[in-house]
């Protein structure tokens, strides 16, 4: 596997590549900073629409006609309300989209999911709204909708006050078989995190509290009565959702402290018994460091075991170009038509580190096979580029996306 050589550091004006080939780059119109919801819709008129959800205002999402990855093109690209509110996250089942909104501050508008008719890709058309917003809730950060039932989110509510501010968003479940009127069936929330739990106020990191809060909230249909959360300084959460009214702690991992936290993807691969764990990066130039991806046993899923980390480059090779550097979004083998899914191989984004897959197939000694690192986009603020999600197709296209600026890479992998 090619890496820098001892001494030598990449420069951020220079692709780098290995086993992973560039087909074409997008910046999308001038407003290439996108979140980490990316989303793939096979139109019924054959074409292949990818949708991605914005970092921040002023833009809300973007659609992109993929059909030739060469030649990618832009079919839509919508605003946001206000600049006081992010679209951040997405999901795609069919002709409909889930689209999440979080804002800056408490107690403001909109917070909470949007459903949308995306049976014309070029004229995506308002279902219904969900409203989560309160006087102690931002909203919606992260969606999961893979089933056309059900919006597994990270959200905040109107009725729930946190213990300490930066715990304000939870597990929740939302009945969407009738989109035009969405329903909350089920939420759960790490005991101790709300005000009035039994449970007393959880201790704090005493360096990186990125709060007790959840973001992934994934369940597949291998598995319809589990949820697999990832809850940031709370460690990986397995729960029975067989009772969505009532959802059950199964296990909870946590290893920070002593690591530096923000849990924030919890992927299962059920034919072997695995998870695949993944923190979040949220410091600049390394300072919380290191932020991994772990290889998890669960063959007992009541006491899940770490068996090995993802190799990644030196520290140093990255971390003081600009911006982030360390794990972030999976590719998270979405039971829908047009995902790749794979149990071998597994491909991450890690900011300035760039796209990378990874070979599990011997869970104790992951490889690395493939990256792609571009240079810096001319207009990011981080100096770097920051890759932030990434969507593999069934054609075994890597999407991936800059936090800033750089807008769309579509990459084709050579393995």
């Amino acid at each position: 596997m090619a890496q820098p050589l001892p001494g030598m550091k990449p420069r951020s004006d220079q692709a780098l590549s290995f086993n992973m080939k560039l087909l074409s780059h997008h910046e999308l119109q001038g407003f290439g900073g996108i979140g980490e919801g990316m989303g793939m819709q096979l139109a019924r008129d054959g074409r292949r629409i990818l949708w991605l959800a914005h970092e921040s205002a002023p833009k809300n999402f973007t659609a992109v006609d993929v059909t030739d990855p060469r030649n990618p093109r832009v079919v839509v690209q919508t605003e946001l309300p206000h600049a006081k509110v992010r679209s951040n996250s997405l999901d795609v089942v069919g002709d409909t989209m889930a689209v999440a909104y979080q804002t800056s501050a408490v107690n403001t508008k909109p917070a909470g999911f949007d459903l949308f008719d995306i049976s014309k890709p070029e004229n995506p058309k308002l279902i219904s709204h969900f409203d989560a917003s309160g006087a102690h809730s931002r909203g919606v950060h992260a969606v999961w909708f893979v089933d056309g039932e059900y919006v597994h989110m990270a959200s905040g509510a109107p009725d729930f006050q946190p213990t300490n501010p930066a715990d304000d968003q939870f597990y929740r479940i939302v009945d969407v078989r009738k989109p035009a009127k969405p329903e909350e069936v089920g939420r759960w929330w790490l005991p101790g995190t709300r005000v009035g739990d039994s449970t007393p106020p959880l201790a704090r990191h005493p360096k990186f509290d990125s709060g007790y809060r959840a973001h992934n909230t994934n369940v597949f249909p291998q598995r319809p009565d589990r949820a697999y959360v990832g809850y940031i300084s709370g460690g990986a959460v397995i729960l029975d959702i067989a009772d969505k009214s009532r959802p059950k702690l199964i296990s909870h991992w946590r290893y920070s402290p002593p690591y530096t936290g923000f849990t924030h993807t919890v992927l299962p691969l059920f034919e072997r018994g695995l998870l695949i764990v993944s923190d979040e990066c949220v410091y600049p130039d390394g300072k919380d460091w290191p932020k991994l991806v772990w290889v998890v046993d669960a063959r007992v899923e009541s006491n899940p075991v770490p068996i090995s980390t993802f190799p990644l480059p030196p520290v140093q090779a990255f971390a003081r170009n600009g911006g982030r550097f360390g794990a972030h979004n999976l590719h998270e083998n979405l039971p829908v038509p047009g995902s790749w899914k794979s149990e071998d191989v597994i491909v991450g984004t890690f900011f300035g580190g760039g796209v990378r897959a990874f070979d599990v197939s011997n869970p104790y000694q992951p490889r690395e096979i493939a990256y792609f690192v571009p240079p810096a986009p001319k207009l990011s603020r981080a100096g770097s580029i920051q890759l932030n999600d990434v969507y593999v197709d069934d054609r075994r296209l890597v999407y991936s996306v800059d936090r800033f600026a750089g807008g769309l890479y579509v990459l084709e992998m050579t393995i």
